[in-house]
């Protein structure tokens, strides 16, 4: 029976390329919407998600990781003696000035953080190392950057908010949501190129001793320190993904994207699937003359359907694949997980036997007297 439907689909290889071209359209637009859709939520909360904290201590009723406002420094002491933390790490994250070569001023922000653990620190370093961050008016930016700053190369010294700040290191596809790249130093450098003061700091990044419950640490710190809200690292994240996702038009607008995609996608390959289907009605009415039941019937075009969206699917990740990968020198990003792979695998199965059920009726009606006319 396979071999029926594959000598089916074969025997007339344009209307197999247009069947296939059709499904590959699809699934591409799938997977790039829903790729840039997952670009989105990890660029709006890549910060948090690599930052290795296990807690977030922060102002009370902070909007999401890049709006916050300080903290008095007193509150790590107070974090520090609560049973199950193992380091409670002073963190600054705030917008600044970027001086360019011509004059003109770019925002950026400074993500100030401690060296020795690391905490809230860059990751993907390229070139240039942690250690370096020592130096006075360090700085480590992204490679992405690299132009909108003016940098051309380590060593490249520039002014952030009329100080000195030399660059010391590069990182790798760390983009910012904002358009308003994050500039890595240490959390003194943080201090002076801000101006915040010694005795405050805009976060607390709090790592739980080993085998302590995250969750009875966090209960700790709410009971010990007044005047703050403590998250979990996974709770920090989906507070800013929420934030920019349903707070802002760029957030409802890529949401809009990727199920307005989905549902393209579905309408093409319906409408390719049934075409194909139909195209093939004299071939089902020969099966019918020759005494064929319905069920084999259905089970041909389905068969027909999965063959179609195997071969698409092959050709869709080979394309959605060679976009992502062109996408990471651009500012938005195209995600493409294997766990995306496999569904989208699961989709197109799916949308292709759902189109084929369409036309089963159309198919297993036709008179088999059809065959022998002219």
């Amino acid at each position: 029976m396979a071999n029926l439907a594959w000598k089916n689909l074969v025997y007339d290889k344009v209307r197999l390329s247009v069947t296939l071209t059709g499904i590959v359209f699809a699934l591409v637009l799938v997977l790039i919407q829903f790729g840039l859709f997952l670009g989105f939520l990890d660029t709006t909360a890549n910060i948090v998600a690599e930052s290795g904290a296990d807690l977030w201590i922060t102002a009370p009723g902070i909007p999401h990781v890049n709006g916050a406002t300080p903290i008095p420094e007193a509150r790590r002491y107070k974090a520090l003696s609560v049973a199950g933390v193992e380091r409670a790490e002073k963190y600054n994250i705030q917008f600044v000035n970027w001086k360019l070569p011509s004059g003109a001023q770019e925002a950026v922000q400074i993500v100030g953080f401690d060296l020795n653990s690391g905490l809230g620190g860059p990751w993907n370093i390229v070139q240039g190392s942690i250690d370096d961050l020592r130096g006075e008016d360090t700085v480590m930016v992204d490679e992405l950057y690299k132009e909108k700053l003016g940098v051309t190369n380590l060593g490249h010294v520039a002014e952030i908010q009329g100080k000195r700040a030399r660059v010391v290191g590069f990182t790798r596809a760390i983009r910012s949501f904002t358009t308003s790249p994050y500039v890595f130093t240490s959390f003194k450098n943080s201090q002076n190129y801000t101006g915040t003061a010694v005795d405050e700091m805009f976060f607390l990044l709090v790592k739980a001793a080993p085998g302590a419950s995250i969750a009875a640490v966090q209960k700790g710190l709410k009971a010990t320190i007044p005047g703050v809200d403590v998250y979990t690292n996974t709770e920090m994240q989906k507070k800013t993904q929420n934030y920019w996702l349903f707070s802002t038009g760029a957030g409802v607008t890529t949401l809009m994207g990727a199920a307005l995609g989905l549902l393209v996608g579905m309408v093409v390959v319906a409408q390719t699937i049934y075409a194909s289907t139909v195209d093939h009605i004299r071939e089902f009415g020969t099966l019918k003359a020759m005494g064929a039941g319905n069920s084999y019937v259905y089970k041909v075009i389905i068969q027909q359907a999965l063959i179609s969206a195997g071969f698409g699917y092959v050709l869709a990740i080979g394309v959605g694949y060679l976009v992502a990968k062109g996408s990471e020198a651009g500012n938005a990003a195209i995600l493409l997980p294997p766990e995306m792979a496999v569904g989208t695998l699961i989709l197109a199965g799916i949308m292709c036997i759902g189109a084929s059920v369409i036309s089963i009726r159309k198919a297993t009606t036709i008179d088999p007297a059809l065959v022998f006319k002219g």
